[in-house]
């Protein structure tokens, strides 16, 4: 039996709610409440396995209930609210405090996408799930490997939106890499997750369409509904379960390890992986492999997750190179780019300069990625030569 509460001030919103509970034998609903305050306060006295969250009420809104209950008496809320496109950030705000989808309130009988909502947290909070390696059928390989950019992929659940936004905050816009972000969230509020990124950010953040091929300085946001994973031909792609073995379906698409599965196969340079706060433990097993690989590969801290458990998973496992609160993650992305710049030799200008030779040098020049790496260190106060 899986115990549900409700916090809504609305008698028809709250009525429609209970219906939908009743519809389905395997939940009880333990009780309601008519604002924030008494929801914290119920949520101590008896604290359900999902929380029906509503965004607008009086006292105390929802997002700020969300901060609170995850402080105090933590469990699954989804956000139920009356229009989600109207509300995208107070959405986001209680998404970072820790609440783990967003639905809009049903109207009428309409309630199938509510009840789809709850069963699929109710399988990602109660189960782990297998995961085993999937290929990208029918993808040809390409060349130009040396023009491909830095790669950094991101995995986020709980609590992702604002860490992923203090991360992108404090990337410069000249940023070298390619970042491909894989957040758990609804196909129909990817679009908005994208939009608010952008906010916070100075780079260019899009969503990934199919076929998108990477550049440097962009950011790119996976979608929902379906699997992202990167093509043979280092083009983005998206499958849908159809196409996974069983045991590596899960609950939540797009799924972290889906993608660090694909990276890891198809990806033809070494990279940087970040996992980020989360339930469960999607993104762990993949992140190890990645590392195997000579992947720099970080795992947030428990000191700022909102829920400690794929990050927690990644630590148990091996897989983190780094484990790091998120204000330093940036610094630590940025920092190892600087090192791939100097000891891969990316542009033949530098390359050829750190070799000691001296009329390549000259001639190739240093661009791009070599000249945004020369402002860093001379921001480091280490010395830099630079032939013109």
């Amino acid at each position: 039996m899986i115990s549900v509460a409700i916090a809504n001030d609305t008698l028809i919103a709250l009525s429609i709610l209970q219906h939908a509970i009743a519809t389905n034998p395997a939940y009880e609903l333990i009780w309601s409440a008519k604002n924030g305050i008494q929801a914290v306060e119920r949520c101590e006295q008896e604290t359900p396995d999902l929380m029906l969250m509503d965004l607008r009420m009086p006292g105390l809104d929802g997002a700020e209930a969300t901060r609170q209950i995850m402080a105090t008496s933590p469990c699954a809320i989804l956000i139920v609210t009356g229009s989600v496109s109207n509300n995208t950030s107070k959405i986001f705000e209680a998404m970072g405090y820790g609440a783990l989808d967003v639905v809009s309130t049903p109207v009428g009988d309409t309630v199938g996408p509510l009840l789809k909502k709850m069963a699929t947290i109710t399988a990602f909070i109660g189960k782990s799930i297998r995961r085993e390696s999937v290929g990208t059928p029918g993808l040809r390989s390409l060349s130009g490997v040396a023009k491909l950019p830095p790669l950094i992929v991101i995995g986020a659940s709980t609590g992702g939106p604002r860490a992923i936004a203090q991360i992108l905050q404090a990337l410069p816009p000249d940023c070298p890499a390619a970042i491909v972000i894989v957040q758990h969230i609804d196909q129909q509020f990817a679009p908005s997750l994208t939009s608010w990124l952008s906010m916070q950010s100075q780079l260019s953040v899009r969503l990934v369409v199919e076929g998108t091929r990477m550049r440097a300085g962009n950011v790119y946001v996976a979608t929902g509904g379906q699997h992202l994973v990167m093509g043979a031909d280092y083009a983005l792609r998206y499958l849908n379960n159809d196409f996974l073995q069983d045991e590596f379906r899960t609950p939540y698409r797009p799924s972290v390890d889906v993608f660090f599965n694909s990276v890891a196969k198809n990806w033809p340079q070494k990279g940087q992986a970040v996992l980020l706060t989360g339930r469960g433990r999607d993104g762990a097993m993949w992140l190890k492999s990645l590392r195997s690989a000579a992947w720099h590969t970080i795992a947030e801290s428990e000191e700022s997750c909102v829920v400690y458990g794929m990050p927690r998973a990644a630590v148990e496992n091996g897989a983190a190179g780094q484990i790091l609160p998120i204000q330093k993650i940036s610094q630590a992305l940025l920092e190892r780019l600087a090192e791939r710049v100097f000891f891969c030799g990316l542009s033949g200008g530098l390359f050829a300069c750190l070799c000691g030779d001296l009329l390549s040098g000259l001639s190739g020049g240093l661009w791009g990625e070599d000249t945004y790496f020369l402002r860093r260190l001379r921001k480091t106060n280490k010395p830099v030569h630079r032939f013109s």
